[in-house]
């Protein structure tokens, strides 16, 4: 129910009237992703129902009243939340863009953000964007037909890459968007630019696949999902890693016991949940760098992590985090970047990097949860 459909039984006072927070449907029209989109009118809204005529059924002055603060409070959260995030989707519609400020308390011992803090906003401007083109907010991003049908979009595969890590009060501007993947999934990548050089200081790809939230298994991306969700995407290919064999695209082997390092026994905090009751997909690269040699922390910064999740991990699970070396012959070279997307070429000296596979596994048991790999840079003199 609107304010307007019970305005003339529960007077409003002259300051309440004049107010823009008592106008629900002018503050609807100023959102984002529903432009023409105000409250119904109530003869609209409930057919045949009149609010004057007898025998007057109406709800006590308080019912109407808490009614009339719950709508007001909802819409002046989200046109305040609309007007202090700095993001928006591009003029096509087809990508969103958002501007982040580094908060001192998302840096890390190397006075620059931390990778959770990169991953976590990578996974805020995706919920955001999600948001925008009308996807549901209860932390799931499903459309209407997924809702239906009780699927949801879970996390298949993540790849970062950072090549310069911002440092606290350093503003940078992500961009993200989706498109198919397959007949199961849909990929969505990212763009990480520094807002003050315009130059790009990460790259990230995920691939998302569907599964019914009662069975807990996979389900392909039907074609009424799938139009849904495509109407949104860039109509030609566009990938954050264009190149021929880039490092988003390697296989991930298993890593076999016994490992070099490891660290036994973490146990998922109540902070680690999400919304949906499931450890977040950030924690998963804290328990991975867990498990690696102190040495590696204090002389190397992270260049990539590759992430492949197998299973989800519940509240109550015990996990193992195991970590090796890569062997991969003399730890060559490792993918140059030809400077598409903005990055520069770089050669990569051997002996200034280091790679790793890692394993988490349920403990006892040794069921796989998430198996990943990641590349590692000498730390640039300060």
């Amino acid at each position: 129910m609107s304010l307007s459909s019970c305005a003339h039984n529960v007077p409003a006072p002259p300051a309440a009237r004049l107010s823009p927070l008592s106008n629900p449907a002018a503050q609807c029209r100023s959102f984002p992703f529903y432009p023409s989109r105000p409250f119904p009118a109530p003869t609209a809204s409930f057919p045949g129902l009149s609010f004057v005529s007898p025998p007057r059924r109406t709800w006590p002055r308080a019912a109407l009243v808490s009614e009339r603060a719950s709508e007001t409070d909802v819409a002046t959260e989200e046109v305040l939340a609309d007007r202090l995030r700095l993001g928006s989707l591009t003029e096509d519609g087809l990508s969103y863009k958002e501007k982040f400020i580094i908060r001192c308390y998302e840096v890390g011992i190397n006075k620059t953000a931390t990778v959770e803090t990169i991953a976590n906003l990578l996974q805020e401007v995706a919920g955001n964007h999600a948001q925008s083109v009308g996807f549901s907010t209860d932390g799931f991003a499903t459309t209407p037909t997924m809702r239906k049908l009780n699927l949801i979009w879970v996390t298949s595969r993540m790849h970062i890459e950072i090549y310069k890590y911002p440092a606290w009060s350093d503003v940078i501007e992500i961009e993200t968007w989706c498109q198919a993947e397959g007949r199961i999934g849909i990929r969505r990548d990212w763009m990480m630019k520094d807002c003050v050089t315009g130059q790009v200081i990460g790259r990230a790809t995920s691939k998302w696949v569907m599964m019914n939230q009662n069975t807990r298994k996979l389900e392909k991306v039907g074609d009424d999902v799938r139009e849904e969700v495509l109407v949104f995407c860039p109509r030609e290919l566009r990938l954050s890693f264009p190149e021929e064999n880039n490092r988003s695209l390697k296989k991930i082997p298993k890593l076999e016991d016994p490992a070099n390092y490891s660290r036994l026994g973490l146990v998922p905090r109540r902070a680690d949940l999400d919304m949906n009751q499931h450890v977040n997909n950030v924690t998963y690269i804290g328990w991975v760098l867990e498990s690696l040699p102190q040495e590696i922390i204090d002389s190397y910064e992270l260049e990539t992590i590759t992430l492949d999740y197998r299973r989800e991990c519940q509240h109550d699970d015990m996990v193992d985090s195991l970590s090796s070396p890569e062997a991969n012959g003399n730890n060559k070279e490792l993918s140059q970047l030809n400077g598409t997307n903005g990055s520069t070429s770089s050669t990569i000296e051997s002996n200034d990097h280091r790679k790793f596979l890692h394993f988490l596994r349920v403990s006892g048991g040794g069921l796989e949860i998430n198996r990943g790999r990641t590349e590692w840079r000498k730390k640039p003199a300060r």
